[in-house]
């Protein structure tokens, strides 16, 4: 039985998902070098740890929620990162999004140890993490992610099992571009019946109802209207994420069009300051 978990990677999504494990009768100790979210964590009741192998040892599971760009080497791979302090016969949960390499990486190191290696990328917002509404992909032994699911439950609503070790990640590829250029597609929409004259308002009527409604752009739409751009998904972790998709795409002998636009976009939007904010500021490139 799981009963001590370790948390590493308190960013937009990974902070309310460790909020969520603190309303479960789990012994939490969770990881991260900003103190604000550090702090908030241990006023909900979890334990604090001064580096990642501290959060790491002595625990039945231990999640790892980092960006490829943000800490990963450091947190994980480093001098007191989380390899050096799992136990044989830990469960060590990968729920980052990160490329094919460093997740197959990260599952060698884990063997290496004698670790058990689950790699299960998150997909959803702030929101969806706040409200335990995110999706879990899963990658690898059903039976280690049967032991998970539990704990899974207290922040994700969906959680599909999609194959061995590396096909969550390759399908957490398929959701990031569909995503991204989703939010492409909003946008230039927006912006195109603007400039006809319409308010956004008035387009997103039209565009709910009929067969390209979609929660995504009722949801979005909404808040590019009202010019709420607050950070949900972070803009530069879309860009990112697509790069890694330009990359799998590269390695299959495959032309993507669509995505080399919607990475072009996103990259400018991160060149002009707009990184940090939620990933439809994209829209504040086509409206220059």
């Amino acid at each position: 039985m799981l009963r001590k978990i370790g948390f590493i990677g308190l960013g937009t999504v990974g902070r309310h998902m460790a909020a969520n494990l603190t309303k479960s009768d789990y012994d939490l100790t969770v990881y991260d070098d900003d103190a604000e979210p550090l702090n908030d964590l241990v006023k909900l009741g979890a334990k604090a740890a001064a580096t990642p192998s501290e959060a790491a040892k002595g625990k039945d599971m231990v999640i790892v929620i980092l960006p490829e760009s943000h800490g990963l080497e450091t947190f994980v791979f480093g001098k007191d990162g989380v390899l050096e302090g799992l136990d044989p016969g830990t469960i060590l949960v990968d729920m980052g999004t990160h490329s094919l390499e460093t997740t197959l990486k990260l599952a060698d190191e884990a063997i290496k140890r004698r670790v058990m290696f689950l790699e299960a990328p998150v997909w959803g917002t702030k929101e969806h993490a706040a409200n335990g509404l995110v999706t879990i992909l899963a990658g690898g032994d059903p039976s280690l992610l049967g032991r998970c699911r539990e704990a899974f439950s207290y922040f994700g609503l969906n959680i599909i099992h999609i194959g061995k070790i590396g096909d969550a990640t390759k399908m957490k590829f398929i959701v990031n571009l569909v995503q991204a250029e989703l939010m492409q597609s909003l946008a230039e929409g927006i912006v195109f019946g603007e400039k006809l004259g319409f308010n956004a308002d008035k387009i997103l009527e039209v565009l709910d109802s009929g067969g390209v409604a979609s929660p995504l752009f009722h949801s979005k739409g909404r808040s590019i209207a009202r010019g709420d751009f607050s950070r949900n998904l972070a803009l530069k972790y879309v860009h990112e994420q697509l790069l890694l998709v330009m990359d799998a795409a590269k390695k299959v002998n495959l032309d993507l069009p669509g995505v080399e636009v919607a990475c072009k976009l996103y990259e400018q939007a991160v060149k002009d300051g707009r990184g940090e904010e939620d990933y439809s500021a994209v829209v504040k490139v086509l409206r220059k």
